[in-house]
């Protein structure tokens, strides 16, 4: 920052102190002389009229009213005008700028009237009199008043670009404060969107290894070679959870060495489907039709989120025995998916979702939030002979 805009700034912020040492400055140039030159009457008036220069911006009003009545006091008193009378048009300025408009107003109209006047009493010496003197009057009086109406001027448009300063400020501020709640929603939202990103993780990874562990508790008396591979499974099951895990939280660390490993997509399904296999659940994955185009990358990871989600419930819930089925459908809509099974046919966490009785918990709650995203829609119940099932649509974006 140069000297100049140092020095503008200071002004800005220094106003009060600008004022008096101006008003100090017009007292030593134009009051103080009169008491060197023997004048107690002159250096009386000069000192009234430039001491309210102080208060011009703070008490614009009475400081203009002040000099307004000194004014007219030489006018009756038939006293001769003095150079501090430069400070009628400085609180001419200042009423434009500062003031409210009724006393800018009427101060301009007060002060032209008194230029109209001081001209008439004092403007033309003895042998300038008689018609011939009316144009010159006419002069003086024309620039006197041109000159009052000038400063006035000048200060209206400082005002009005002091008020354009504040809109503007006001606009960036409420401009701020929306940005604000934008980012605390943004951020409300990302939050919820990891939640569910937990607990799929959790609920999945958990449920993978319960499973695998009752199994090779029961297996492994028969068998210690099946305990050791289920407890490998359950081994490499955590590990996967722990990844996707610190994923996350470097997601919510901002760091810049997080992991950057693509999400799941559609192409990792199969990956899921044999996960829940070695989890000793039969599962069939069927795929059918062909694709118009290609699903945006978070749709298809809703997609893998939804046959996971469901594949979990299975698992906690269908009971022993029981087997799945996952299908894939490409129509002119879009991709339907179902996940059905023939267990006992429990909600996930005791609840489900269709037309008239919603009763989500959290995992067919996250199913719905995540496929709303992409105007997809969900449908979750008990089939008929037994079983549950879940049938969802994510349509194609539409360009």
């Amino acid at each position: 920052m140069d000297a100049h805009h140092r020095l503008a700034r200071w002004l800005r912020e220094n106003q009060e102190k600008v004022d008096r040492l101006v008003a100090a400055a017009a007292f030593v140039l134009l009051a103080l002389p009169y008491v060197l030159l023997g004048s107690p009457v002159e250096f009386v008036v000069s000192a009234a009229l430039v001491i309210p220069l102080a208060w011009r911006r703070s008490r614009t009003v009475a400081a203009a009213s002040t000099v307004a009545a000194v004014s007219i006091g030489q006018l009756l008193i038939n006293q001769p005008p003095v150079a501090a009378q430069l400070s009628v048009l400085v609180m001419v300025y200042a009423l434009a700028a500062y003031a409210p408009r009724w006393a800018s107003l009427g101060g301009v109209g007060v002060a032209a009237f008194g230029m109209v006047a001081g001209v008439a009493q004092f403007g033309l010496n003895q042998y300038q009199t008689g018609i011939a003197a009316l144009p010159l009057y006419a002069l003086y009086i024309f620039f006197a008043v041109a000159v009052v109406l000038l400063c006035w001027a000048f200060g209206d448009l400082a005002r009005n670009r002091r008020l354009a300063l504040q809109a503007l400020q006001d606009r960036a501020r409420r401009l701020e404060i929306e940005r604000q709640q934008e980012r605390d929603l943004a951020a409300a939202d990302e939050r919820s969107h990891i939640a569910r990103e937990m607990h799929d993780i959790v609920a999945h990874s958990l449920s993978v290894m319960i499973a695998q562990a009752d199994g090779a508790r029961y297996a492994g008396a028969a068998d210690p070679a099946v305990a050791t591979s289920t407890l490998g499974t359950i081994a490499e099951t955590g590990r996967a959870s722990l990844r996707e895990m610190r994923r996350l939280l470097g997601v919510l660390r901002n760091d810049d060495d997080a992991p950057t490993r693509p999400l799941p997509s559609l192409a990792d399904v199969p990956d899921l489907i044999g996960t829940v296999r070695q989890a000793g659940l039969d599962v069939a994955l069927a795929w059918q039709g062909t694709p118009r185009r290609q699903l945006a990358t978070g749709a298809e990871l809703t997609v893998y989120r939804v046959i996971q989600e469901a594949l979990t419930n299975v698992l906690k819930h269908a009971g022993p025995r029981a087997s799945a089925s996952v299908s894939l459908s490409w129509t002119g809509r879009g991709l339907e998916v179902a996940v059905d099974d023939d267990g006992r046919g429990a909600a996930s966490d005791g609840g489900f979702l269709d037309g008239n009785n919603a009763h989500p918990g959290q995992g067919i709650r996250g199913m719905a939030e995540r496929l709303k995203l992409y105007d997809g829609t969900v449908e979750t119940g008990p089939r008929d002979g037994g079983g549950f099932e879940v049938h969802a649509l994510i349509p194609y974006t539409e360009a």
